[in-house]
């Protein structure tokens, strides 16, 4: 059974930092693609980031281009993101998802999804 585990988010206030970490389990890590998304009630979930494998690349939303950087520790079957300078506007919940394909900013082509970790950054 594949899981998804994400943890880290929490209250923050704006100019803050968190490092946001999603366990994976029940799956090659290594053949996997990584993403994160974003989501608040009554919207769409959104594309946050990707990290892709073969070569390693890693993709931003432009809301989040440089205050934000995702990594992986193959070792520890585990992807993070450490989100820096937040904004109010990154409130949201937060989920990692993983994939075969790279580069991928659309939800569809993510086949496992963690249950989301909420994120809040006060103004």
């Amino acid at each position: 059974q594949v899981q998804l585990v994400e943890s880290g988010g929490g209250l923050v206030q704006a100019g803050g930092s968190l490092r946001l970490s999603c366990a994976a389990s029940g799956l090659t890590f290594s053949s996997y693609n990584m993403g994160w998304f974003r989501q608040n009630p009554g919207k769409d979930r959104e594309f946050v980031a990707t990290i892709s494998r073969f070569p390693c690349t890693t993709i931003y939303a432009d809301s989040v281009k440089g205050r934000f950087t995702v990594s992986m520790n193959n070792a520890k079957n585990t992807v993070y993101m450490q989100m820096n300078s937040l904004k109010p506007e990154d409130t949201a919940v937060y989920y990692c998802a993983a994939g075969r394909s790279n580069w991928s900013r659309g939800q569809t082509d993510y086949d496992y999804w963690g249950q989301g970790t909420q994120v809040t950054v006060s103004s």
